[in-house]
């Protein structure tokens, strides 16, 4: 079951107000969107993107009391322009964010996000994508291989692994999640409780989802998107996310578009992480729209 992460911070600093029309732009599971309900009803709006329909289906029924008062959304949260411009919405009160992949994506034992499972190393978001987990592993040259590893998982390891990688693959296709994460365990031990293809599968999910392409794309989009007054949230749980949300949030404040709110960055409390562990590494950067005169 998806547990929705630092739902009360983020309630609290978007300022939500019956009869706001509010963008969750990554529903996943629906916590945050259920929430986000509550507050805004029954004259307010909920538009949720996601680009998994079977997260859509799971959040229809998750938010049933209130049909009526929003709108879900099949898309990558990169068009959230076109999204809101189909749906005749010129701004909107406030948008969040939240970065991290859904617990009923991990636990899935079809999709191919977890190294736990025995099922295709696939990883797409939106199945109606090309490219797949097991095309990177199987068809990528080892160097470029062992530069995803090393960009988008910031993995150390990176060279030594897609050599080994690459020497199975000459004996046979790698096709399933097990497969890999018992190939790259079995070559280079696990030390402690985290597993050694933690890293790996991270960056062969971002690149499969270029999760990074469309935050740059996104955020500036939304923040044109927001009233003046209006407030963006954005939860992350990887520094490659965090890098690029600061950073543009920098930018934007140093040129007038936005105001930062949290100086500094808003992390779950010790009893939140004891209760939900994956908690831990969750961060949460808020900005508003000045009114131009300001």
């Amino acid at each position: 079951m998806h547990v929705p992460i630092l739902t009360e911070e983020i309630l609290e600093h978007l300022c939500l107000k019956p009869g706001n029309v509010v963008c969750d732009a990554t529903l996943g599971g629906g916590g945050h969107a259920k929430e986000i309900l509550r507050k805004i009803t029954p004259q307010g709006r909920l538009i949720g993107i996601d680009q998994d329909r079977e997260a859509i289906d799971r959040t229809k029924l998750n938010l049933k009391e209130f049909d009526g008062h929003y709108d879900l959304i099949e898309a990558n949260f990169r068009q959230i322009d076109h999204v809101l411009k189909e749906l005749k919405i010129d701004s909107i009160d406030a948008i969040l964010f939240d970065l991290g992949i859904s617990s009923d994506q991990i636990l899935s034992e079809t999709r191919g996000f977890s190294f736990q499972w025995d099922s295709p190393l696939d990883m797409r978001m939106d199945l109606k994508s090309p490219l797949t987990a097991a095309d990177l592993i199987n068809d990528t040259p080892e160097e470029d291989l062992a530069n995803i590893f090393w960009q988008y998982g910031e993995e150390r390891g990176s060279r030594r692994i897609a050599k080994v990688i690459v020497e199975e693959r000459h004996k046979k296709r790698i096709s399933t999640c097990l497969e890999l994460s018992q190939l790259i365990e079995k070559k280079f031990g696990r030390r402690g409780r985290i597993h050694p293809a933690t890293k790996v599968f991270q960056a062969l999910r971002i690149v499969v989802n270029d999760e990074l392409g469309a935050v740059e794309e996104a955020l500036p989009k939304a923040i044109q998107l927001l009233k003046p007054h209006g407030r963006i949230a954005v939860l992350t749980f990887h520094s490659l996310e965090d890098r690029i949300v600061k950073r543009m949030f920098k930018e934007k404040h140093r040129v007038g578009e936005i105001k930062i709110i949290n100086k500094k960055v808003i992390k779950p409390s010790r009893e939140e992480v004891l209760s939900n562990s994956k908690s831990r590494s969750a961060k949460l950067r808020v900005a508003e729209k000045p009114v131009l005169s300001e």
